[in-house]
């Protein structure tokens, strides 16, 4: 399973989001710091979930970090998140 599988299964799992894209964006990071060669160091994960409601932006982005568990850091050296609530 690629990472980005791996990602999308775990925040599945955790917020049942209405709408999930995971970006690989490693390509224009290639050289870069973090650039690890293995074409899975930098991702944007954009994310609408009910469950972001009653949360800040930056309440939203830790808890999308906590759900990735040693993804981000360890396996990943960047992600940017987008996360948001569904429009009524």
């Amino acid at each position: 399973m690629s990472v980005a599988e791996e990602m999308h299964a775990l925040l599945t799992q955790a917020f049942a989001p209405t709408r999930l894209a995971i970006i690989n964006d490693s390509a224009k990071h290639s050289g870069h710091m973090g650039d690890d060669g293995s074409g899975e160091s930098h991702f944007t994960i954009e994310i609408e979930a009910a469950a972001f409601a009653p949360m800040n932006r930056l309440a939203r982005q830790r808890a999308v970090i906590a759900a990735l568990g040693d993804i981000v850091g360890q396996r990943v050296h960047a992600v940017a998140i987008k996360a948001s609530v569904p429009e009524a």
